[in-house]
Protein backbone atom coordinates (compact mmCIF):
# COMPACT_ATOMS: atom_id res chain seq x y z
CA UNK A 1 0.00 0.00 0.00
CA UNK A 2 1.22 3.20 -1.05
CA UNK A 3 0.63 6.38 1.18
CA UNK A 4 2.32 9.48 -0.78
CA UNK A 5 1.00 11.40 2.46
CA UNK A 6 3.65 10.40 4.52
CA UNK A 7 7.05 9.95 3.13
CA UNK A 8 8.99 9.84 6.19
CA UNK A 9 9.00 8.00 9.06
CA UNK A 10 10.33 7.41 12.49
CA UNK A 11 11.76 4.15 13.79
CA UNK A 12 12.81 4.10 17.78
CA UNK A 13 14.59 0.45 18.65
CA UNK A 14 17.51 -0.38 20.68
CA UNK A 15 17.63 -3.79 18.30
CA UNK A 16 19.50 -3.06 15.39
CA UNK A 17 17.98 -5.75 13.66
CA UNK A 18 14.21 -5.18 14.05
CA UNK A 19 15.07 -1.23 13.10
CA UNK A 20 16.32 -2.99 9.54
CA UNK A 21 13.30 -5.35 8.98
CA UNK A 22 10.80 -2.15 9.76
CA UNK A 23 12.80 -0.52 7.86
CA UNK A 24 12.17 -2.42 5.05
CA UNK A 25 8.94 -2.80 5.12
CA UNK A 26 8.24 1.01 5.51
CA UNK A 27 10.20 1.44 2.41
CA UNK A 28 8.25 -0.85 0.70
CA UNK A 29 4.80 0.49 1.67
CA UNK A 30 5.88 3.64 0.27
CA UNK A 31 8.20 5.90 2.93
CA UNK A 32 10.99 7.49 1.01
CA UNK A 33 12.80 7.86 3.82
CA UNK A 34 12.68 5.84 7.16
CA UNK A 35 15.13 7.81 10.54
CA UNK A 36 16.69 5.30 12.62
CA UNK A 37 17.31 5.70 16.32
CA UNK A 38 18.48 3.54 19.36
CA UNK A 39 17.17 5.72 21.96
CA UNK A 40 13.98 7.64 23.10
CA UNK A 41 16.78 11.33 23.48
CA UNK A 42 17.65 10.27 19.74
CA UNK A 43 13.93 9.98 18.64
CA UNK A 44 12.82 12.77 20.15
CA UNK A 45 15.78 15.17 18.75
CA UNK A 46 14.85 13.88 15.35
CA UNK A 47 11.30 14.63 15.72
CA UNK A 48 12.52 18.22 16.96
CA UNK A 49 14.50 18.65 13.75
CA UNK A 50 12.27 16.56 11.62
CA UNK A 51 8.84 17.11 13.54
CA UNK A 52 6.89 18.68 10.38
CA UNK A 53 8.21 15.77 7.49
CA UNK A 54 7.62 12.87 9.88
CA UNK A 55 3.98 11.13 9.80
CA UNK A 56 4.64 8.25 11.63
CA UNK A 57 6.47 6.89 14.70
CA UNK A 58 7.32 4.17 15.73
CA UNK A 59 8.45 3.49 19.53
CA UNK A 60 9.47 0.13 21.46
CA UNK A 61 8.54 0.65 24.95
CA UNK A 62 11.99 -0.56 26.48
CA UNK A 63 14.64 1.24 25.07
CA UNK A 64 17.42 3.59 26.75
CA UNK A 65 15.36 6.74 28.11
CA UNK A 66 11.89 5.34 27.17
CA UNK A 67 9.51 5.74 30.21
CA UNK A 68 6.77 3.31 28.66
CA UNK A 69 3.48 4.67 27.98
CA UNK A 70 3.83 8.22 29.52
CA UNK A 71 6.76 8.81 27.86
CA UNK A 72 4.43 8.31 24.73
CA UNK A 73 2.05 11.25 25.98
CA UNK A 74 4.31 13.67 25.81
CA UNK A 75 5.23 12.26 22.56
CA UNK A 76 1.36 12.76 21.11
CA UNK A 77 1.16 15.90 23.21
CA UNK A 78 4.14 17.86 21.75
CA UNK A 79 3.51 16.45 18.58
CA UNK A 80 0.02 16.09 17.32
CA UNK A 81 0.31 15.63 14.01
CA UNK A 82 2.53 12.63 14.24
CA UNK A 83 0.98 8.78 13.85
CA UNK A 84 2.86 7.51 16.99
CA UNK A 85 2.23 3.78 17.57
CA UNK A 86 4.24 1.34 19.87
CA UNK A 87 5.82 -1.54 18.21
CA UNK A 88 6.78 -4.04 21.29
CA UNK A 89 7.84 -7.65 22.35
CA UNK A 90 5.30 -7.26 25.63
CA UNK A 91 1.88 -8.07 24.55
CA UNK A 92 -0.02 -8.26 27.78
CA UNK A 93 -3.40 -6.79 28.22
CA UNK A 94 -2.40 -4.05 31.01
CA UNK A 95 0.37 -2.79 28.83
CA UNK A 96 -1.32 -2.61 25.82
CA UNK A 97 -4.35 -1.05 27.36
CA UNK A 98 -2.12 1.29 29.40
CA UNK A 99 -0.55 2.93 26.06
CA UNK A 100 -4.02 3.14 24.09
CA UNK A 101 -5.30 4.66 26.67
CA UNK A 102 -2.52 7.85 26.45
CA UNK A 103 -3.93 8.25 22.73
CA UNK A 104 -1.13 5.73 20.62
CA UNK A 105 -2.53 5.38 17.47
CA UNK A 106 -2.02 1.82 17.50
CA UNK A 107 0.00 -1.54 19.52
CA UNK A 108 1.63 -3.59 17.21
CA UNK A 109 3.55 -7.01 18.79
CA UNK A 110 6.66 -7.72 17.29
CA UNK A 111 5.85 -11.28 16.71
CA UNK A 112 4.32 -10.66 14.03
CA UNK A 113 5.03 -12.04 10.97
CA UNK A 114 6.23 -9.16 8.01
CA UNK A 115 2.85 -9.41 5.94
CA UNK A 116 1.21 -8.99 9.14
CA UNK A 117 3.59 -5.90 9.98
CA UNK A 118 2.69 -4.26 6.66
CA UNK A 119 -1.31 -4.25 7.41
CA UNK A 120 -0.77 -3.25 10.68
CA UNK A 121 1.00 -0.08 9.75
CA UNK A 122 -1.13 0.01 6.73
CA UNK A 123 -4.10 0.28 9.19
CA UNK A 124 -2.75 3.13 11.32
CA UNK A 125 -1.99 5.35 8.03
CA UNK A 126 -5.20 4.66 6.90
CA UNK A 127 -6.33 6.91 10.25
CA UNK A 128 -7.45 3.49 12.44
CA UNK A 129 -6.18 2.07 15.64
CA UNK A 130 -4.59 -0.82 15.16
CA UNK A 131 -5.60 -3.03 18.10
CA UNK A 132 -3.60 -6.40 18.42
CA UNK A 133 -6.07 -9.78 18.80
CA UNK A 134 -4.81 -10.38 22.30
CA UNK A 135 -7.38 -7.65 23.50
CA UNK A 136 -10.08 -9.96 21.78
CA UNK A 137 -9.33 -12.81 24.34
CA UNK A 138 -11.79 -13.17 27.60
CA UNK A 139 -11.00 -11.28 30.60
CA UNK A 140 -9.84 -13.67 33.63
CA UNK A 141 -13.04 -15.18 35.13
CA UNK A 142 -13.84 -16.87 38.40
CA UNK A 143 -11.48 -18.82 39.36
CA UNK A 144 -8.41 -17.15 37.51
CA UNK A 145 -6.33 -14.25 38.63
CA UNK A 146 -6.75 -11.44 36.67
CA UNK A 147 -4.03 -9.41 34.99
CA UNK A 148 -3.89 -6.17 37.65
CA UNK A 149 -4.59 -2.91 35.25
CA UNK A 150 -1.03 -1.04 36.06
CA UNK A 151 -0.83 1.73 38.50
CA UNK A 152 1.06 4.63 38.18
CA UNK A 153 4.64 4.18 38.25
CA UNK A 154 5.95 4.85 41.78
CA UNK A 155 9.70 4.60 43.10
CA UNK A 156 11.35 2.21 44.87
CA UNK A 157 10.35 3.99 47.92
CA UNK A 158 6.83 4.34 47.41
CA UNK A 159 7.11 7.74 47.57
CA UNK A 160 7.24 9.34 43.93
CA UNK A 161 7.45 8.61 40.16
CA UNK A 162 9.99 5.97 39.09
CA UNK A 163 11.55 8.82 36.66
CA UNK A 164 14.06 7.96 34.11
CA UNK A 165 17.96 9.04 34.73
CA UNK A 166 17.24 11.73 31.86
CA UNK A 167 14.16 13.09 33.55
CA UNK A 168 15.96 13.56 36.95
CA UNK A 169 18.71 15.79 35.14
CA UNK A 170 15.90 18.06 33.63
CA UNK A 171 13.71 18.00 36.52
CA UNK A 172 17.08 19.13 38.92
CA UNK A 173 17.76 21.88 36.25
CA UNK A 174 13.83 22.91 36.27
CA UNK A 175 14.40 22.99 40.45
CA UNK A 176 17.16 25.10 39.90
CA UNK A 177 14.83 28.00 37.84
CA UNK A 178 16.30 27.26 34.62
CA UNK A 179 14.68 27.60 31.15
CA UNK A 180 13.88 25.15 28.60
CA UNK A 181 16.94 26.88 26.48
CA UNK A 182 19.01 26.72 29.74
CA UNK A 183 18.63 23.01 30.19
CA UNK A 184 19.24 21.97 26.84
CA UNK A 185 22.11 23.88 26.65
CA UNK A 186 23.51 22.07 29.98
CA UNK A 187 22.44 18.53 28.75
CA UNK A 188 23.60 18.96 25.39
CA UNK A 189 19.79 18.08 23.76
CA UNK A 190 17.83 19.98 21.71
CA UNK A 191 15.06 22.56 22.85
CA UNK A 192 12.44 19.75 21.58
CA UNK A 193 13.95 16.80 23.20
CA UNK A 194 13.71 18.89 26.49
CA UNK A 195 10.11 19.99 25.79
CA UNK A 196 8.89 16.34 25.69
CA UNK A 197 11.10 15.54 28.75
CA UNK A 198 8.76 18.65 30.57
CA UNK A 199 5.77 17.35 29.15
CA UNK A 200 6.36 13.37 30.66
CA UNK A 201 7.61 15.22 33.99
CA UNK A 202 4.41 17.03 34.59
CA UNK A 203 2.32 14.21 33.70
CA UNK A 204 4.22 11.68 35.85
CA UNK A 205 4.40 14.35 38.73
CA UNK A 206 0.60 14.59 38.54
CA UNK A 207 0.65 18.82 38.08
CA UNK A 208 -0.29 20.92 35.72
CA UNK A 209 2.70 23.90 35.30
CA UNK A 210 6.52 24.14 35.64
CA UNK A 211 5.96 25.75 38.86
CA UNK A 212 3.99 23.19 40.71
CA UNK A 213 6.69 20.35 38.81
CA UNK A 214 9.41 22.44 40.56
CA UNK A 215 8.08 22.69 44.30
CA UNK A 216 6.97 18.61 43.38
CA UNK A 217 10.80 17.89 42.29
CA UNK A 218 12.13 19.53 44.88
CA UNK A 219 10.36 17.50 47.76
CA UNK A 220 11.51 14.53 45.61
CA UNK A 221 14.91 15.09 44.81
CA UNK A 222 15.36 15.90 48.36
CA UNK A 223 13.82 13.16 49.61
Amino acid sequence: MSHPSAPVALVADDDEFFRLALTAILTRIGFSEVIETGSFDAALDQLAQRGPAVTLALFDLAMPGMDGPASLSAVRECFPAVKVAVVSASSTRARILEALEVGVHGYVPKGLGAHELSRAIGTILDGQVFVPAVLATPEAGPGRPAESRAAPSRGLDGRGPDLTPRQRDVLALLVEGKSNKEIARDLNLGEGTVKVHMAALLRSLGVQNRAAAAVAGARLLAG
